[in-house]
């Protein structure tokens, strides 16, 4: 298989006519932005069709041409199953979510409304710096991603794929915002959906014998039911993923942006079912690819399969995929961090208020995206990225969520739980080569931990962090029944 598959011409000729593409089509469709809440929510009359489109459109970011096919070459099917559950789940969790706040808050813009209210400023303060650190993350990942895949298909240095993606991005999205995110999402949705259709095709059609047989023969341990993986990679993922995008103020905006109850759980539910099973057939692409060649590197599994026979019109079809991928998830990631700067900056720094406010955020994030294209041009293991914010984000989801039922939960309570979570699941969150942790193999030797444990850090560091604040919250509440 050659090093390179397009020249390095082509692939930035491609990306800035793609861009150009979504950049035009925004503009000319795009009606005036006549204040701050129209740039968060827009006119919030948005149908099924454009909230479907929308919510799938910024939850399936490029990370799904890595993610879940790197996760199942040594997670199994069940890491597989466990990612497209967790990307689902969400969906499903503001089903119930979704119309409380939007009772309670029919002016709303942002889960940090409710945060402000139901906690307290303080509570506010680190739920929102822990949002803004996971979206920031979740961005310099979605860039790194692109900037991994043009380099494998050209050998683009990452730094000019980080700064063109970038580039395009900002410069619709900062002027357009939220409606503007809906319009270009409901087309990068289209041409998402219908390239991986095509690549349903194409790659199971190249295969000699039965995917799952193939899969049986080469790989069996991967999809045994007796492989401890499969579980614990499987639950590991997809507490990881629903914890996190659940703190997602873009899922939280078309909440609100939605024209009424009815529009917006079915557009959940549509939602829902297209990220499962996407998210569930790029995991198996892991799992095929894996038993074609175990010694593949795990992120560019699907990418082996679609350019296995090096045609000039699928790599071209592969790179509007990530284009357009990449550029609804990070139009909407701009977007959410814009807007909570927005409508709660004021309560990190005083600067961040007055007339002049939207000035102010758009040189911040200006600022923003210069920390994103240092980063994303280092290249750092994009699954390792995730993880790192999801388990932030795991510290915390029990407290909150648990507080939309439990009005005694106070804001002292509250940062106790979410601090001890935090600090337990760090003690036990893997280093980037997964055999130590901060605990294991630092402050205490290897030798003094089962196997068992050793080989499942990652699941151990999100299922504590996950527990600890419930048994915290338990146990205070327990003691107060008794009183």
């Amino acid at each position: 298989m050659k090093d390179i598959y397009l020249s390095t011409q082509t692939t930035l000729i491609i990306t800035l006519v793609v861009g150009a593409f979504f950049i035009a089509l925004g503009y000319i469709k795009l009606k005036k932005v006549s204040d701050n809440k129209s740039f968060i929510i827009g006119d919030k009359k948005e149908s099924i069709f454009s909230l479907t489109t929308s919510l799938s459109a910024s939850a399936l970011g490029a990370w799904i041409l890595f993610g879940p096919a790197s996760a199942a070459t040594w997670g199994g099917i069940g890491a597989v199953i466990g990612y497209a559950l967790g990307t689902a789940a969400p969906m499903l969790f503001l089903l119930n979510f979704g119309p409380k706040i939007r009772r309670e808050f029919p002016n709303g813009m942002s889960l940090t409304e409710f945060i402000k209210r139901r906690f307290g400023t303080g509570i506010l303060k680190i739920v929102l710096i822990l949002i803004l650190f996971y979206l920031t993350i979740f961005l310099i990942a979605e860039v790194t991603a692109i900037a991994f895949l043009l380099n494998l298909i050209s050998k683009t240095p990452l730094w000019i794929t980080s700064c063109t993606t970038l580039i395009i991005c900002l410069l619709y999205i900062l002027r357009g915002g939220f409606k503007l995110s809906i319009i270009t999402d409901k087309y990068q949705f289209i041409i998402v959906l219908s390239i991986i259709l095509f690549s349903v095709f194409l790659i199971l059609e190249n295969l000699e014998i039965n995917s799952y047989n193939l899969i049986k023969k080469n790989s069996p341990t991967l999809i045994s039911k007796n492989y401890i993986p499969n579980y614990t990679a499987g639950l590991t993922f997809f507490i990881a993923v629903a914890a996190t995008n659940l703190f997602h103020q873009g899922n939280w905006q078309r909440v609100f942006a939605a024209k009424n109850n009815l529009i917006l759980k079915k557009s959940l539910i549509y939602s829902s079912i297209i990220s499962f099973v996407i998210v569930l057939w790029m995991g198996y692409t892991g799992l095929i690819s894996f038993s074609l060649d175990p010694k593949i590197k795990p992120d560019l599994a699907f990418f082996k399969l679609m350019l296995l026979n090096e045609n000039i019109i699928i790599i071209i079809f592969v790179l509007i995929l990530a284009l357009s991928l990449t550029l609804s998830t990070i139009d909407t990631l701009i977007n959410a961090i814009t807007s909570l700067i927005i409508i709660d900056g004021k309560e990190i720094n005083r600067f961040l208020s007055g007339r002049k406010l939207k000035d102010k955020v758009n040189k911040l994030i200006l600022l923003l995206c210069t920390i994103v294209f240092v980063f994303s041009s280092k290249g750092y293991s994009i699954l390792y990225l995730f993880l790192l914010a999801d388990l932030l984000c795991c510290a915390a989801v029990v407290t909150i969520f648990y507080g939309f039922f439990k009005k005694k939960i106070n804001t002292r309570l509250s940062l106790v739980s979410m601090i001890l979570g935090l600090i337990s699941g760090l003690l036990f969150f893997p280093s980037q080569n997964f055999q130590s942790s901060f605990l294991v193999g630092n402050i205490m030797s290897v030798e003094n931990f089962n196997p068992i444990i050793l080989s499942n850090l990652l699941f151990i560091s999100f299922i504590t962090a996950l527990i600890v604040p419930l048994i915290i919250i338990t146990i205070y509440s327990l003691r107060n029944s008794l009183r």
